[in-house]
């Protein structure tokens, strides 16, 4: 097959046993260090990308993209609202909620928790949390019987069991804004949650008409909804608040939850700067393997030279080497890395069972486990910056290559 002088040479130098030990260790240090860096690129922003994805599909299905609250009371013209709230055409869906703080008395222990007062019929076309419940579901909230839906944590804490009866405390205020004694209400359990995270401990859920009847309060005092674009749920829930003629509090799940969001964006570009370096300082190996090759092959370089041998030439016949190199390093850090990425939780699990060792906990993530996601076109730009890096890393050698004179590497005189 023919192929190009400068080309058949390159790849014979890449290929051929170096005589010199130390040039060719320089040259696999170099491969491997770009596979590394490759690897360890691909496996890390395919774990940000799990966290990412995991956060769209699951805690941002159980927690509302936007949330209006009622300064003080509840809303006067609840429908009036909840149409205007849908109409807005960032938003998908709308259901009306009432929240409560208190706590929960069983046996003698107690924990504290955010109850949400929930529209049973309406509740499911804005977040999805009945598809976390293990026991029960929203059929079982009663408004003419006070009954709670709770998290498996928060239930395991209290010694619960689905059908057993227990207190809900809730504050009074007195005369001169003193604190009385908490008010008492009796609750069925009839359903338990398991979410993952902090949120099966902090939530849980009732009929919004046995928390109108709790407070005295003829409507809802807050409006929860889904957007369509949920990097945007906070410009999205200004602009429904500001038609709307209430006094409201505005969070979204940026307020209440982005901070973790903005943690892995961080932590991906981080990642993302310090691997290219890692590969960078691959390819500089690329740089001391190219010159001590030219010094190696200075009476070939000559030869050629006096063969009438190009400069361009003699320069492709080293870019080509380093070249060679730095494809070598990308091909094998990809097929690793790619491995390793579309089997990263699986690897975890099985290390996790030999170790003993949980790496996330689902009290404190929201998640139990390290999600991967693979997506290619990231792939594809790694190799590609990484095969570049390397391309640039052969030029000096090459131009040095270029400029050694044939007469005196052959002991001509001028």
């Amino acid at each position: 097959m023919f192929r190009p002088l400068s080309v058949f040479i390159g790849t014979r130098y890449s290929m051929v046993k170096n005589k010199n030990t130390f040039v060719s260790f320089i040259s696999i240090a170099s491969i491997l260090g770009i596979a590394l860096g490759v690897m360890a690129l691909i496996v890390g922003l395919s774990a940000m990308n799990g966290f990412e994805k995991a956060l769209r599909d699951q805690l941002l299905s159980v927690v509302p993209h936007g949330e209006l609250s009622t300064v003080d009371g509840s809303f006067k013209h609840l429908q009036r609202s909840l149409s205007i709230v849908e109409n807005n055409p960032g938003v998908e869906a709308a259901s009306a909620f009432i929240k409560l703080d208190a706590l929960l008395e069983h046996n003698n222990k107690m924990q504290a928790l955010q109850i949400r007062a929930i529209t049973p019929e309406t509740e499911s076309k804005v977040t999805h949390i009945e598809r976390f419940i293990e026991q029960g579901g929203w059929q079982l909230l009663q408004k003419d019987k006070y009954t709670i839906i709770l998290g498996k944590s928060v239930a395991k804490k209290l010694a619960l069991e689905v059908g057993d009866s227990l207190l809900l405390l809730l504050p009074q205020q007195g005369a001169s804004n003193r604190l009385k004694s908490p008010r008492k209400i009796r609750f069925k359990l009839v359903g338990l949650f398991s979410m993952g995270g902090q949120l099966d401990s902090k939530l849980a859920f009732i009929h919004i008409d046995n928390a109108k009847k709790i407070l005295g309060l003829n409507n809802a005092n807050a409006i929860a909804f889904r957007v369509n674009k949920i990097l945007d749920a906070q410009k999205i829930a200004r602009q429904v608040a500001y038609e709307l003629n209430e006094y409201l509090y505005i969070n979204s799940w940026i307020t209440t939850q982005g901070s973790f969001y903005q943690d892995i964006k961080m932590v991906k570009t981080l990642m993302y700067i310090v691997l290219l370096l890692v590969i960078a300082v691959a390819c500089f190996n690329i740089i001391s393997t190219l010159v001590m090759a030219v010094n190696d092959k200075r009476a070939d370089i000559a030869i050629l030279k006096t063969m009438g041998a190009s400069k361009w030439m003699l320069r492709f016949i080293f870019i080509v080497q380093g070249a060679f190199n730095g494809l070598f390093g990308t091909l094998l850090g990809v097929i690793t890395g790619v491995y390793l990425a579309l089997n990263l939780t699986d690897i975890i699990i099985l290390l996790e069972s030999v170790t003993g060792h949980k790496f996330l906990s689902g009290d404190i993530y929201f998640i139990d486990f390290l999600p991967s996601e693979l997506i290619y076109s990231q792939v594809f730009t790694i190799a590609i910056l990484a095969f570049s890096m390397s391309v640039l890393a052969t030029l000096y050698p090459a131009w040095r290559a270029s400029s050694i004179v044939p007469a005196k590497e052959l002991g001509y005189a001028h």
